[in-house]
């Protein structure tokens, strides 16, 4: 099989995980379970998605952007949440192939991307993501000791626990340091949630890297959407999703860039 193939084939398997996600980012927040046997549904007249009209691409193209039944424009973001899905996979796969570290950080960016519309969306990362994700962090490390460098599944999920501390310690002081400053909550317990479960399986090194990252991201919309719009609060999970998105690919390369060993 060549590269070439391969690569479409991921692309395929992404952008159908990509319609699941989609599915998450809608029902999440508004808590609807995501494991109940209801097709995927129009938000405006209620009538379930006719199979090949929720073909990924091909669906949302062939309506026009409108419902088959009401009429009422579908949001792009569907269309844009298949396509980011499908071609992140793409680079996870160009990086580090079929191999475990490709599902496992695969299965994150797919995390990513829920937490990223939700927040957007809603100012919230729901506890599924969070909270499960954290498990599934921990379950991970004891299986996959390699994750965190070490051939011990004990000292695998040691490296789990410290970058949990780390993760969240990070976003939970800085935040109680801006309600000290500013008077108000500076930083939500959705964010502190994140980067734990996000230290927990990149492990502590990633975890700080991410938290000096993300605000780098984050100041810049920060600025634009306090001229432009008046904003006094920014989702911040977008931001460290980006920046834990970078640092799966190139973390290792910063961190040597820096302090010259890893």
């Amino acid at each position: 099989m060549t590269d070439l193939l391969s690569k479409i084939i991921v692309f395929v398997f992404g952008s159908l995980a990509g319609s699941f996600l989609n599915v998450c980012i809608y029902r999440m927040p508004r808590e609807i379970s995501v494991n109940k046997p209801r097709r995927s549904f129009c938000p405006h007249c209620n009538k379930q998605v006719l199979w090949y009209d929720n073909v990924p691409f091909l669906g949302y193209l062939m309506l026009g952007g409108k419902c088959r039944f009401c009429k009422h424009p579908i949001s792009f973001r569907y269309f844009l949440v298949e396509l980011i899905t499908a071609a992140l996979l793409v680079v996870l796969y160009h990086f580090f192939g079929l191999s475990m570290r490709f599902f496992v950080y695969g299965a994150l960016t797919c995390a990513l991307i829920v937490a990223t519309f939700i927040d957007f969306d809603f100012q919230i990362i729901p506890d599924e993501i969070t909270l499960g994700g954290l498990a599934v962090a921990f379950i991970l490390s004891l299986i996959f000791p390699q994750l965190h460098a070490v051939s011990s599944r004990l000292m695998s999920l040691f490296q789990a626990l410290i970058g949990m501390l780390a993760g969240g310690g990070s976003i939970y002081l800085i935040g109680k340091f801006g309600e000290a400053v500013f008077k108000k909550e500076s930083m939500g317990g959705g964010d502190v949630k994140f980067l734990a479960m996000i230290g927990a399986l990149l492990g502590w090194k990633a975890a700080i890297l991410i938290f000096f990252l993300a605000p780098f991201f984050g100041a810049v919309v920060g600025i634009i959407a306090k001229f432009r719009h008046g904003a006094e609060i920014i989702p911040y999970g977008p931001y460290l999703s980006l920046a834990t998105f970078l640092v799966i690919l190139w973390g290792n390369n910063i961190l040597k860039y820096f302090f010259f060993y890893y």
